[in-house]
C-alpha cells in the first residue's frame, strides 16, 4: 500500500498512456521491489555498521507537509530504487507530476583532508580549505609548469603515488604549445584556447587519479592581459553551467608596475573572480632569472627583496574584496632556472618577518595570517625549501628540474634503444625485423613521464606532501 502511494503521488492517473512507458515501468518496478522489501523485512536484519551506512547515505524528503513513516534500514535500497524510476517519470511528465527527492550526506573523501576537498579538480572552498589545511600542517603542494598532456599526467601520477595534492600550471606559452604553434594566435586566442583545452581534460580524468588537483596559471604580466581576460570569460561560462569555475585560480605578474598600479589591478582582477569562487595570486618583487618569455636576469637585485610594508599594503587592499581569496608571491631573492652554488642568495626570512609585521597590524592570533608561494624552486637547498614552509608557503613552483627530467626520460629511452631506433626496419634480431614497437611516440614519451613523476616525487618529499590526504 505504501509503495502503491508513493507512485499515486508522483504520477497522475488520468494522464497515463493505455500502455506503460519504459519510465512508467521503471517506476513501477521500484515500487514493486519496495514492496516485496516489506515481506522480506521480517527475515532479514541488517547488521548495525551497514544500517548506519544506509542511513547516512539515503534520506527522504517529506511532500505536502505529511510525515510518513519512516522506512526500516532494510527498505531503504529499494525505496533508492523506486524513487529512481518515480524521479524519472516525474521529470518525463514535467509539472503534471510532483518530483521526491533523493538527498545524499556530505561524504568526507580523504580521512585527513577537509571534507570539503575531493579528488578531481578544487575549486572554491574547498580550495581555500585545502591551503589553509597546508599551511597549519606544514607542507607545500608543487606547481609544476606542463606543455601538453604527457606532463599533465606525470602531475597526478606523481601525486597519486605520494599520496597529496598537485597544481597543474599552465602558462602562456605552454597554453600556445597545447593550441599547437600553427594555429592562429590574433589576440592571445591559441593561448587561452590551448589553456583552456588543457584544463578541460584535467577535468576529464583528474578523478581517475584520486587526489586533489588544482589548475592553475603562471606569470601574466601587464601585456598579457588578453590572455588573462580569455580565460576569465571561460571561467566566467563555466561557471555559468556548471556552477563551479573551470580553472582554481590564476596569477598576475604586475611586479614590473609600480606598487600601486599593481595593487589597484589585481584588486580589479579580484572583484571580478571572486564572484565565480577563483583564487588570485600576485606577485610583488621579482623573481630573477628567465622563464617561458619572463626574462628578469639582469634586473636591479634590490628588486628581488620585497618588503613587509608591500605585503601588508596588498594584504588590505585585497583582503577588503567580499569573497575575494588570495595568495602573494613575495620576492625573497627567488631566480627561475637552476645555476651554480653561490649564485642565488636566497633569504627566506623576509617572510617570516612578514607575518610578524603584519600579525603586529591585524593583532590576531595567527603567526601565519598570510598564505605565500614559493617561484624559482627548481635548484633550491631542501633546507631553504623547509624554512620557506615554517613562514607560510603553501605552494612551490618547479619548472627547470621538472623539464629536463622528462627530457632525460627521453634521452634514456633512445640510448637504450638506438640500435632499434635507426631504420623501420632491420635491428640485432635480423636485417628483416621490424621496429614499429620502439619509434612508437608514446614508448618515449612514457619514459619522459615515468621520470618527470620521479622527480616529483622527490619535490613533494622536500615540500612534506607525502601521505596528506
Amino acid at each position: 500500500q505504501r509503495s502503491f502511494f508513493c507512485l499515486h503521488a508522483c504520477l497522475d492517473p488520468s494522464s497515463a498512456p493505455a500502455m506503460p512507458s519504459k519510465l512508467s515501468t521503471a517506476a513501477l518496478a521500484g515500487a514493486a521491489t519496495y514492496c516485496a522489501s516489506s515481506t522480506l523485512n521480517a527475515f532479514v536484519a541488517p547488521q548495525v555498521s551497514q544500517r548506519a551506512q544506509l542511513t547516512s547515505q539515503v534520506g527522504l524528503s517529506q511532500q505536502h507537509g505529511q510525515a510518513s513513516a519512516g522506512p526500516s534500514p532494510t527498505h531503504i535500497g529499494a525505496l533508492a530504487l523506486g524513487a529512481v524510476g518515480v524521479a524519472a517519470c516525474a521529470a518525463k511528465l514535467g509539472k503534471r507530476a510532483s518530483r521526491s527527492k533523493v538527498v545524499r550526506a556530505a561524504v568526507k573523501e580523504f580521512t585527513k583532508m577537509p571534507a570539503t576537498v575531493k579528488p578531481g579538480v578544487v575549486t572554491g572552498q574547498g580550495l581555500v580549505d585545502l591551503l589553509n589545511y597546508a599551511k597549519e600542517k606544514g607542507f607545500a603542494i608543487p606547481g609544476v609548469n606542463i606543455v601538453g598532456t604527457s606532463s599533465i599526467n606525470a602531475c597526478m601520477e606523481a601525486a597519486k603515488k605520494a599520496g597529496g595534492p598537485i597544481m597543474v600550471t599552465f602558462s602562456r606559452g605552454g597554453g600556445q604549445f597545447i593550441a599547437g604553434k600553427a594555429a592562429d594566435n590574433t589576440d592571445d586566442a591559441a593561448c587561452i584556447a590551448g589553456s583552456v583545452a588543457g584544463a578541460l581534460h584535467c577535468r576529464a580524468v583528474a578523478k581517475l587519479y584520486g587526489v586533489p588537483v588544482i589548475l592553475h596559471t603562471d606569470h601574466c604580466q601587464k601585456a598579457w592581459l588578453p590572455w588573462f581576460d580569455g580565460m576569465l570569460k571561460a571561467n566566467e561560462e563555466y561557471f555559468e553551467a556548471n556552477g563551479e569555475p573551470l580553472f582554481s585560480s590564476h596569477m598576475l605578474d604586475l611586479s614590473e608596475e609600480p606598487l600601486e598600479e599593481n595593487i589597484a589591478i589585481c584588486k580589479k582582477y579580484l572583484e571580478r573572480m571572486a564572484k565565480v569562487n577563483l583564487l588570485l595570486e600576485m606577485e610583488l618583487g621579482v623573481t630573477g632569472g628567465e622563464e617561458d618569455g619572463v626574462d628578469n636576469s639582469n634586473v636591479d637585485s634590490s628588486r628581488l627583496y620585497t618588503q613587509p610594508s608591500e605585503v601588508w599594503e596588498v594584504y588590505q587592499a585585497l583582503s577588503s574584496v567580499p569573497n575575494g581569496n588570495f595568495t602573494v608571491a613575495a620576492a625573497f631573492g627567488n631566480v627561475h632556472g637552476v645555476y651554480a652554488p653561490g649564485n642565488v642568495s636566497l633569504q627566506p626570512e623576509i617572510l617570516h618577518n612578514t607575518q610578524k609585521f603584519i600579525k603586529e597590524k591585524l593583532g590576531c592570533n595567527s603567526d601565519k595570517p598570510v598564505s605565500f608561494v614559493f617561484h624559482g624552486g627548481s635548484g633550491s637547498s631542501t633546507e631553504d625549501i623547509q624554512y620557506a614552509i615554517k613562514a607560510g608557503v603553501i605552494k612551490m613552483n618547479i619548472d627547470t628540474d621538472t623539464q629536463w627530467a622528462f627530457w632525460d626520460g627521453v634521452n634514456k629511452y633512445q640510448k637504450k634503444n638506438a640500435d632499434y631506433l635507426q631504420a623501420q626496419i632491420g635491428n640485432p634480431q635480423g636485417p628483416e625485423k621490424p621496429n614499429k614497437k620502439y619509434y612508437d611516440p608514446r614508448m618515449a614519451l612514457r619514459s619522459g613521464e615515468e621520470e618527470m613523476a620521479a622527480r616529483l616525487f622527490k619535490a613533494m618529499q622536500d615540500l612534506n606532501c607525502i601521505d596528506v590526504l
